[in-house]
């Protein structure tokens, strides 16, 4: 008997709402109806998801979808072992049947022949076949699908069908306004208002850069990581170069206008 309780999200996430879409998703979840969240990376998708299963009180089952990810992966195969074969649930298999909210992170990381197998728990049959096991899984009343992905970071051969997107709601996800990711990095962080401040001033200034040298901006996420370094008493010249400039561009020139822009801010 599968233990749901481990499941649960026992400690309540920061989550700091841009708009009304905690409201929104609890009357997509009131409904049922699965639902998309789309945004730049390190925007707190993944954490809205987690406030929201917290608030709810409902179990969170958690995939990192990626281009190796079978079909198996998410409903389950069978295994040998001592006694013979035995039938394990995939996660997605596993959320359906305790009545959990299922998110699959990044889901155009995954194969299209893949993610097809969401499709029968998307609309008004709420199952999940498993041809292999040959059995017909009925999702729990409680059961929602969650996915997210950026849909600015994407080729042709990687974007969901429409027969996928048309399944679900969905949320626009964006960068919070600067006063607010300030008070995100005080809180996440306990950094001074004032650096905080100095800080979402950098990643305004790497994000005006996407599209024009960076295939991505400055993430919220990368600023919380300054702010910590910086917390434990790096300067934060080398905080920035370390969290915002190294890891997103290797071209010299991005990295010298970022720099400058460093330097500028903490002069």
């Amino acid at each position: 008997m599968i233990n749901s309780e481990q499941y649960l999200v026992h400690k309540e996430p920061y989550y700091q709402p841009q708009g009304n879409e905690v409201t929104l998703f609890e009357a997509a979840y009131g409904a049922r109806l699965p639902v998309m969240v789309k945004g730049p990376t390190g925007c707190g998708k993944s954490r809205f998801v987690e406030f929201m299963a917290w608030k709810l009180r409902r179990p969170l089952i958690t995939v990192a979808c990626n281009e190796d990810m079978t079909a198996s992966d998410l409903v389950g195969r069978y295994l040998l072992d001592a006694g013979g074969t035995r039938w394990l649930d995939g996660p997605l298999t596993t959320a359906a049947r305790i009545g959990a909210i299922c998110y699959l992170d990044e889901i155009v990381e995954a194969r299209q022949d893949t993610t097809v197998v969401i499709h029968p728990l998307t609309d008004h049959r709420r199952t999940l076949p498993l041809d292999k096991k040959g059995e017909l899984v009925a999702a729990h009343p409680d059961f929602q699908l969650v996915i997210s992905y950026n849909p600015g970071y994407q080729s042709l051969l990687k974007d969901l069908k429409q027969s996928t997107k048309q399944r679900f709601t969905g949320f626009d996800f964006d960068y919070p306004e600067a006063d607010l990711e300030a008070d995100i990095l005080g809180r996440e962080t306990g950094i001074a208002r004032d650096i905080a401040v100095q800080l979402t001033k950098i990643g305004a200034a790497g994000r005006r850069l996407k599209g024009h040298g960076l295939d991505e901006g400055i993430s919220t996420r990368l600023l919380v990581y300054a702010a910590t370094l910086i917390q434990h008493g790096v300067g934060a010249r080398d905080a920035c170069r370390m969290a915002l400039v190294r890891p997103i561009t290797d071209d010299p020139d991005i990295r010298q206008t970022l720099d400058h822009a460093i330097d500028a801010t903490f002069a």
